[in-house]
């Protein structure tokens, strides 16, 4: 896998043209549906994460969402608000959210890009971060829709300090 940040980027590209080049150098299905729309599938941990990169001009910003797999029944969102709730304090950037109709967990974050140019560093950190937070806290969704758990109870269960040195 090639380094993106090896790249010459022109600044006058769509930033989406430099997100769909990151996805193509790890080899993760994407598909352009508009210019300023792309979807990708990621490889996570626990799952393929299917999601989507929207460019905003209006306000100049890349919106990222990914989510689980996993539809949330009716008699489990109360329960999956309160992990939201939850998890959501102890995140520093983007948050966790569910679909109103559809009952999908997501991740979501945003970078404004007023007055500034994209670069490829910013593009990997985003995409990292949401890998690393949706691997994280997959089992506590886990725990929560089909466990049965409180949203106290899984996070509980997935958040342990190391102690000790390796």
């Amino acid at each position: 896998m090639g380094n993106l940040s090896e790249n010459v980027i022109d600044q006058t590209m769509h930033p989406l043209d430099l997100v769909e080049e990151m996805i193509a150098m790890r080899d993760w299905t994407q598909e352009r549906t508009r210019r300023d729309q792309l979807f990708a599938e990621i490889s996570g941990r626990w799952c393929e994460y299917h999601g989507v990169f929207n460019w905003v001009d209006e306000i100049g910003a890349l919106q990222l969402t990914f989510a689980f797999d996993m539809h949330t029944p009716p008699e489990r969102r109360d329960s999956v608000h309160e992990l939201l709730a939850v998890l959501n304090e102890r995140l520093g950037i983007g948050h966790f959210d569910i679909g109103s109709e559809d009952g999908l967990p997501a991740y979501r974050h945003a970078l404004l890009l007023r007055g500034g140019a994209l670069s490829a560093e910013q593009i990997e950190d985003m995409v990292d971060i949401a890998v690393y937070e949706l691997d994280r806290f997959y089992p506590a969704f886990q725990y929560v829709v089909w466990g049965q758990h409180s949203a106290r109870a899984a996070v509980s269960s997935i958040m342990f300090d190391t102690v000790g040195e390796a």
